[in-house]
């Protein structure tokens, strides 16, 4: 109980000093405060949600990324996707993190098929450090059927 409490003061400090530490909660000065505001921002997001529905939702969030890729330009765009991965990895631990991961790529494989998910992961696995996979299939001709990909309706 009392290590509980340590923690709560120690994330408390750091709100303080302006760090989030509840996803969600950014902006607030306290950890009681960022946990209202995570919370408020939970439910104004499922009402949303629930006027927009399921798919215009998604849009709607898929739009956002859009726009904010255009701001940051797509190489700060790549590392605020970075940060947001390491961010979830501390909040997982690394176990968490690699069943997540695992999930993820299950999850993908049942929607585009097995056949699909390998031709995927073909296409990735000639990626290097200075190129993409795709950047080598264009210029080293190497055929990808990427037809194969498509979501399973």
């Amino acid at each position: 109980m009392a290590q509980a409490q340590q923690k709560r003061s120690e994330l408390d400090a750091k709100a303080k000093q302006g760090e989030t530490v509840v996803p969600g909660g950014t902006g607030g000065k306290s950890l009681e405060a960022q946990q209202h505001l995570a919370e408020g921002r939970s439910k104004g997001g499922q009402t949303r949600k629930e006027q927009l529905g399921t798919e215009g939702y998604q849009e709607l969030g898929s739009k956002g990324g859009q726009t904010r890729k255009e701001q940051l330009g797509t190489e700060g765009y790549q590392e605020l996707g970075s940060k947001g991965g390491q961010a979830r990895k501390e909040q997982l631990g690394t176990e968490g993190y690699k069943e997540m991961g695992s999930k993820g790529g299950e999850a993908r494989k049942e929607e585009m098929g097995s056949e699909g998910y390998k031709e995927m992961g073909r296409k990735g696995g000639l990626s290097t450090t200075e190129k993409s996979g795709q950047e080598r299939v264009e210029e080293e001709g190497i055929e990808i059927d990427e037809s194969k990909y498509r979501t399973k309706t």
